[in-house]
């Protein structure tokens, strides 16, 4: 199947992330959200990332005039994906929420239209299994900054079809990604890594082992990680970390997934990260 338009549900950080790249990459895009609010404030986000790329040399002028022509925005769901070849869901990782959104997608969307994920740890087969279609059901799990990181992880479900990844796969590397295809499982392959590092990288600085930058030296110089555990941590938001470190250890049952105590501590505390100023790091 060929993808031409793209609808993506939710206007946060990974939405308008999808949405910007997508529209910039030559797919009809229309963003969805029930707050037109949020949608302003998506739509403002991506014109800074596209200023961004222009200024620094990475994205022509012109480029990003096309994109603006072919991004839309919607407040009503059924107008978002009546249209649609692929929608890809970018909504907080609560299963209900997302259940009762697939389950949406599949009544008002054409007979054809891939359905697609962006949960970085949820399972794909209980996803699709809100549907009657679980063979147009994928995971579409994209990076932090979308524009800028170049993977892409695909998962299967236990029903997806074959042509189902094929698509997907055409669709992100049309976006300049590379793909990693992974079957169903708690974490995927990148979650369950990143969480495994994070984790224990909180509890040596809870422990006082080392302090965060570091720790965070350790890997960016020593393994050359682009970025530290700990900064990751904080770019990603605390609130999503432990979030996702909950689903693990549940699933899993392993401790290297159990939620450091000062993940929980801060999380309490709103020291989120990036988004709030305060983390394990400072931010203006």
């Amino acid at each position: 199947m060929k993808v031409e338009r793209i609808a993506v549900i939710g206007t946060g950080t990974m939405g308008n992330g999808i949405a910007g790249q997508a529209a910039l990459c030559g797919f009809g895009v229309i963003m969805f959200d029930v707050d037109g609010e949020r949608v302003a404030a998506a739509q403002a986000q991506i014109e800074r990332t596209w200023k961004k790329g222009v200024d620094r040399g990475k994205v022509p002028a012109e480029k990003v005039e096309a994109g603006r022509d072919r991004l839309k925005t919607a407040t009503d769901l059924d107008a978002a994906i009546g249209d649609a070849d692929l929608i890809i869901e970018a909504v907080p990782e609560k299963m209900a929420l997302k259940k009762q959104l697939f389950a949406a997608f599949e009544k008002g969307s054409g007979p054809a239209t891939l359905l697609a994920s962006n949960t970085s740890s949820l399972s794909l087969t209980e996803i699709a299994a809100s549907t009657g279609c679980p063979e147009r059901v994928l995971g579409m799990h994209f990076f932090n900054p979308v524009a800028i990181m170049p993977l892409v992880e695909l998962v299967r479900g236990h029903y997806t079809a074959p042509e189902t990844m094929a698509a997907g796969r055409a669709v992100a590397e049309a976006m300049g990604k590379q793909c990693i295809e992974v079957n169903d499982a708690p974490g995927f392959a990148t979650s369950r890594l990143g969480i495994a590092l994070g984790n224990e990288a909180m509890r040596m600085f809870q422990e006082g082992v080392a302090s965060a930058e570091d720790i965070d030296k350790a890997m960016v110089l020593g393994y050359r990680h682009p970025i530290g555990p700990l900064a990751l941590t904080d770019l990603v938001g605390l609130d999503v970390r432990l979030a996702i470190s909950e689903h693990l250890y549940r699933e899993i049952g392993s401790d290297t997934f159990r939620p450091p105590r000062i993940l929980r501590q801060m999380v309490r505390a709103g020291k989120l990260g990036r988004k709030t100023g305060q983390g394990f790091y400072s931010y203006d």
